[in-house]
């Protein structure tokens, strides 16, 4: 009945500059970009890293509301990386700062980024 997680649904403040930090600092690449006639929708734009699709939506007006990671509900997406310590100086020198971590868990090591939001990003080297 039911297969996986299809896509994950994210409102930028800011559509284009959005698309950039996920294609150009984080890898995934635009799968599909279209206008939509279904106000307050406007555009969307499918990205895909490996499996995993990524849907932005740019609307009309969109309401900012305050971000706390450790708040109830929708936490954060997480990203499989090959080295954290490879990847966490790779974003470092692309200006991303990891605002928690790296910790070891175990045998997997995990941090966390945010995108140009606020929205947490968990990496992850199982």
């Amino acid at each position: 009945m039911f297969k996986r997680i299809d896509h994950v649904e994210l409102i930028p403040r800011d559509f284009d500059h959005a698309i950039g930090f996920y294609t150009e600092i984080l890898s995934f690449t635009v799968k599909q970009r279209m206008m939509i006639n279904a106000p307050p929708l406007e555009e969307i734009a499918y990205l895909a890293l490996g499996d995993t699709v990524l849907e932005l939506m740019r609307v009309k007006e969109p309401v900012i509301g305050e971000q706390d990671p450790w708040q109830t509900g929708y936490r954060l997406m997480a990203i499989e990386v090959e080295d954290m310590d490879q990847a966490v100086a790779y974003l470092a020198g692309k200006g991303v700062p990891v605002t928690w971590g790296p910790v070891t868990f175990g045998r997997s090591k995990r941090a966390e980024i945010q995108d140009p939001d606020g929205n947490a990003i968990e990496l992850r080297q199982w």
